[in-house]
């Protein structure tokens, strides 16, 4: 399972960031547990991003061919509202279930849910977030999110949803109440101090922003004084400055001193458990 959380960042004009974040564990039971799973995902040509929690190995395959299918032209159409985006999305995961061996995998037992955000191509102040939910009782369903008026999150979904829901009852009347970063400070917060064990390693990132013509982006993250990149541990590679970095605090960081950029608002936590 997972913790997944969806959120929207809300400004003076509106709408001006969604993010998706998960944690990083992939377990079988409580026999085995691999903590560098990737469960987000961001188009690289699009306004668009994907996360998942529930069954694991279906959503890894489809997710990361839908994602290429439309980065390659061959899934949208350069004018696709968000709701159409969606709907082709929506119509490739029955695609590709139909062919999936459930019963081979035991799909058939495990409830999956994915989340899709968007941002309209054409209108960059139209945002868009459902999730896309299969259980074995229902088939396929979906439930779409109201973009809030003040920054909120929009779905948690997992098995860490629980914890991190009553958790974020604290931070929705602390200092930074009704901010993208109350939302992430939360998610951290929860991920290191959780007692469920299908839910743990770090955190992942993935957004989209309000700025014309930008494509969704993945985020680097600092955390346990290590870098890490969809999961996976990066302090071996080069490069660091070619995408962002934040820390738990939410803070864009130097991704090869680990630190504060030196033009970054602070955002410290005062809620955060030792």
């Amino acid at each position: 399972m997972t913790l997944l959380v969806a959120w929207a960042g809300i400004d003076t004009h509106g709408t001006s960031s969604i993010y998706i974040a998960s944690d990083s564990r992939i377990s079988w039971g409580t026999a085995a547990s691999f903590d560098h799973g990737r469960k987000v995902f961001a188009f690289n040509r699009w306004p668009d991003i994907l996360g998942y929690c529930g069954d694991v190995l279906f959503p890894s395959i489809a997710l990361n061919q839908i994602v290429d299918l439309a980065d390659a032209g061959l899934l949208f159409a350069p004018d696709f509202s968000c709701k159409q985006k969606f709907q082709a999305i929506v119509d490739k995961l029955n695609d590709l279930f139909r062919q999936y061996p459930q019963l081979h995998t035991g799909i058939a037992e495990n409830a999956l849910s994915i989340i899709h955000a968007a941002r309209d191509p054409i209108d960059n102040t139209k945002f868009f977030c459902s999730t896309i939910s299969w259980t074995s009782k229902r088939g396929w369903y979906g439930e779409e999110s109201t973009l809030p008026e003040t920054s909120k999150v929009l779905f948690a979904l997992g098995s860490g949803k629980r914890e991190f829901t009553e958790n974020f009852a604290r931070y929705e009347t602390g200092t930074n109440q009704k901010t993208s970063r109350a939302v992430f400070h939360c998610f951290c917060d929860t991920l290191a101090q959780t007692l469920v064990p299908t839910v743990g390693g770090a955190p992942q990132l993935v957004g989209i922003y309000r700025k014309p013509a930008s494509s969704a982006f993945s985020t680097g993250i600092v955390y346990n004084g290590m870098r890490n990149f969809l999961g996976v541990h990066i302090d071996n590679l080069r490069n660091l400055g070619t995408i962002e970095w934040r820390n738990s605090n939410f803070e864009r960081c130097d991704g090869r001193t680990m630190e504060r950029l030196l033009n970054a608002q602070p955002q410290p936590d005062p809620l955060r458990r030792p």
